[in-house]
């Protein structure tokens, strides 16, 4: 019989940092469940949350088997069931929806750094997984009307050539501009969206968090969220192009915290992560020089931002500290 190879440092850091946010996922889907008027909703998230348990399980299962320490992660601490709705009107499979997003992302990218094959087997099925509801999310905020579409298009009928470099524009926001090209327009819209639903995360967050600092620091995301939502909506206008609008998903009033400070924290965290990959794409992807300046700026702000969250986690005790390599001058000295 084969011997099954030692998991890499790479592997290991992956089923880490997937740990982290599994368990984050699920804490965040036992509140939305309880609080679930809808019955189609909870049964969409009911059924997530039955699917993507076992990977936890699996996840402590590799590490038991390795000899390494099985994660904190975030636990029945990090949740309050019993306290009233922080979000209405669909918040909960918007907010399902853009985790799976994120997952996709992160599932692909882990994939890539896998070796042995139950692990790469692991993130296919993870992969699989986290699509499948992102697509249910999708058609079921569509069915209600709680998502808006990116604008339509009238179709091209010829294939163009760029025929001066004029195309690219300048960065001087008073000189005229083209109009945006679909690509654009297309990560221009995303961000949008995903900004205004993190917005809304964050305001909820806000008003419960019981730490006066970390209140603090989640205003001022909010406040990030919405001057970059401003920008991005006026350079779409610019074009005679409509802004999305969102019908659902908001914060209601209460102001008891269904979550630890800590996982609020870390949850911020993942999608400052998530905006910053985000927008370092629709920048490579932006042929209008104006455009990647922009969110150069923005992403600059975003991961400003988000290190200072690191530090504020740090001095609470809330970052749980990924394997470390061996400090061989360490090993040496002793």
């Amino acid at each position: 019989m084969q011997d099954i190879p030692a998991i890499t440092s790479s592997e290991l850091s992956t089923l880490w940092l997937t740990y982290q946010e599994k368990t984050m996922n699920l804490r965040i889907l036992e509140y939305f469940i309880e609080k679930a008027e809808d019955e189609k909703s909870k049964d969409l998230m009911t059924k997530l949350y039955e699917e993507m348990n076992p990977y936890v399980e699996k996840i402590k299962e590799i590490f038991q088997n390795e000899g390494a320490a099985i994660p904190i992660g975030y636990t029945s601490q990090d949740v309050n069931k019993e306290v009233p709705k922080l979000y209405d009107n669909g918040f909960d499979i918007m907010f399902m929806r853009m985790l799976n997003e994120i997952s996709m992302g992160l599932h692909a990218l882990n994939i890539t750094m896998a070796y042995r094959e139950d692990i790469v087997t692991f993130y296919k099925e993870l992969t699989a997984l986290t699509q499948k509801y992102y697509n249910l999310c999708t058609q079921y905020l569509l069915e209600k009307g709680m998502l808006a579409r990116p604008p339509f298009v009238t179709m091209p009928n010829s294939v163009e050539f760029v025929k001066s470099t004029s195309y690219l524009g300048d960065i001087n926001p008073f000189s005229r501009k083209r109009t945006l090209n679909t690509i654009e327009v297309a990560h221009i819209f995303h961000a949008i969206e995903t900004n205004s639903l993190g917005m809304q995360m964050i305001l909820g967050f806000a008003q419960c968090a019981n730490d006066r600092e970390v209140k603090e620091y989640l205003n001022e995301g909010a406040e990030l969220a919405k001057s970059l939502i401003k920008e991005l909506s006026e350079t779409l206008l610019g074009s005679e192009i409509r802004t999305p609008e969102v019908s659902g998903g908001n914060a209601t009033r209460s102001t008891v915290a269904p979550f630890s400070d800590k996982l609020m924290m870390y949850c911020t965290s993942l999608f400052c992560s998530f905006s910053i990959g985000g927008n370092s794409l629709g920048t490579a992807f932006s042929l209008r020089n104006d455009l990647p300046f922009k969110i150069t700026v923005f992403i600059k702000d975003i991961f400003e931002y988000a290190h200072k969250g690191a530090k504020l986690m740090i001095q609470k005790g809330w970052m749980e500290e990924p394997p470390q390599m061996e400090e061989r001058d360490q090993i040496i000295k002793k």
